[in-house]
């Protein structure tokens, strides 16, 4: 049964998806697949499964149709035995992977959300946290996802709120998952792994967007270099050819393996990749407008796509030529105050600025700099004064105080209780998105020696710097505030 006719006769479901290659990744001319079980949240009986792919689909299939035929569950298929090797498949097989994630669940040891409950839930106040790398959240993430890559989650948990559940996603589980034992074992309850991963999100919303609005439909296929659009693509500089396979990787895997192989490269050569990711058609496209190559072709043929690139020399303008950035397209900010409220004004622009596309620089002087402290210094040698502004001032940014109606600390819960309530992004929130976005920090260094604050109590990433620092982000900008 379908998930339709299963909701159809009313019969409570549960659903794992994953994605996988058709047999192990080392041997040649693996393909992906997409796999996804239902089954009794009680039982773990099956009820049904759907596959997707370029080969292997039929074999997934011919076993849970032998299985829901015998009223099997999904610990048959966690124990299933299979004729291995690698031309034919993984030593454990993507049904194997399945019963295994569907065990967790059962077992209470992870919970998964499947990709039509993220709106809701991210509506009801659900923070999304994007736990893939760098590179990979730069070529495309769910709307609002902050990105702490799983391998900093140990050291970035102050960045992570409690009091809101976790939407935890990578590109197809696995990450995820790691990540969400984490948490676990630092108190995080609430949390919830995106079954099928980013790779199942993105694949579900261009199919909708595609069927809702066709003019759109275009959206995944190949779009030529800027200039080219009349189908006169320019003759390639160098004859100078090489060639990358990365067929059998999943993402990121093709892209950190074409990107290696280009940073080799000499402006003009060209670089042949080969993959079998079904995402790399898109993601290709993606990485050579934010890197300034030139996607020269891209075709796919039997489960293999081809990609053909010329190095640049830069990041490209939109006419197609490497330019430096127009003048005066940023916004800078002094962050004068330290009071709460004044200090989440400065931050709601600063990521409005940031989502338009400008360059921001937010300048944190005098009062402003206590925004920046962290708790996490250990002992600290100060002069007397120094002592006396670290007994006075807050100990950062969650320690602010309101400028009107404080009532002796009552203000800053109060408002906090309402900001969760009305679904607004705390203070921290909205400083982990603003690092995100790119926003550029930089802490007075005058007022640092003034108020004896050293760079080692500051929050990662700040810049130090002076008036020059501040003048030149203000001669770049067509919006100076002061805040």
């Amino acid at each position: 049964m379908t998930g339709k006719q299963l909701k159809t006769v009313q019969i409570p479901y549960a659903e794992v998806i994953t994605h996988a290659g058709s047999h192990a990744g080392y041997y040649p001319n693996a393909l992906q697949l997409a796999l996804k079980i239902l089954y009794d949240p009680q039982t773990g009986r099956l009820y049904g499964g759907q596959a997707v792919g370029y080969d292997g689909v039929d074999k997934r299939i011919d076993v849970l149709a032998a299985l829901i035929g015998k009223e099997g569950t999904i610990h048959d298929l966690a124990e299933f035995e299979q004729a291995y090797a690698p031309p034919f498949s993984s030593a454990k097989d993507p049904l194997n992977m399945v019963g295994f994630i569907a065990q967790n669940v059962l077992d209470g040891v992870t919970r998964l959300v499947t990709w039509d409950k993220v709106a809701p839930m991210r509506e009801s106040g659900a923070f999304l946290l994007d736990v893939r790398t760098e590179e990979e959240f730069d070529l495309g993430s769910i709307p609002s996802a902050v990105n702490i890559p799983h391998t900093q989650i140990r050291s970035r948990l102050d960045e992570i709120p409690k009091d809101r559940p976790l939407i935890l996603f990578c590109a197809i589980g696995v990450r995820g998952y790691l990540a969400q034992r984490m948490l676990a074992h630092h108190g995080f309850s609430d949390t919830y792994n995106l079954t099928g991963g980013y790779k199942t999100w993105q694949a579900v919303t261009n199919e909708l967007e595609a069927l809702e609005h066709p003019e759109h439909a275009q959206f995944a296929l190949f779009t030529p270099h800027p200039g080219e659009e009349d189908g006169s693509p320019r003759a390639p500089q160098s004859d100078t050819v090489k060639l990358v396979d990365a067929c059998g990787l999943q993402c990121p895997g093709p892209i950190i393996t074409m990107k290696k192989t280009m940073d080799s490269l000499s402006p003009g050569d060209l670089l042949r990749v080969l993959a079998t990711d079904p995402g790399f058609s898109k993601d290709v496209q993606s990485w050579s407008r934010l890197t300034g190559n030139r996607l020269v072709s891209l075709e796919t043929k039997e489960g293999t796509i081809e990609a053909v690139l010329e190095k640049g020399i830069g990041k490209m303008s939109a006419q197609g030529s490497t330019a430096a950035a127009p003048a005066q397209d940023g916004a800078s900010i002094i962050v004068f105050s330290n009071d709460m409220d004044r200090v989440l004004a400065a931050f709601v622009l600063a990521n409005g600025a940031a989502a338009t596309g400008r360059k921001v620089t937010m300048f944190f002087t005098f009062w402003g700099l206590t925004v920046l402290r962290t708790k996490k210094t250990g002992k600290v040698k100060k002069d007397f004064m120094g002592k006396m502004f670290g007994m006075m001032l807050p100990k950062g940014m969650d320690d602010l105080s309101l400028s009107q109606i404080n009532f002796g600390g009552i203000g800053p819960k109060l408002m906090k209780k309402r900001m969760k309530q009305k679904h607004v992004d705390q203070l921290r929130s909205m400083y982990t998105q603003a690092r995100m976005a790119g926003i550029r920090m930089v802490a007075c260094q005058m007022s640092m020696d003034i108020m004896g604050i050293p760079a080692f109590e500051l929050l990662d990433g700040v810049e130090i710097g002076g008036v020059a620092t501040y003048y030149e982000a203000a001669s770049e900008s067509s919006v100076n505030l002061f805040i």
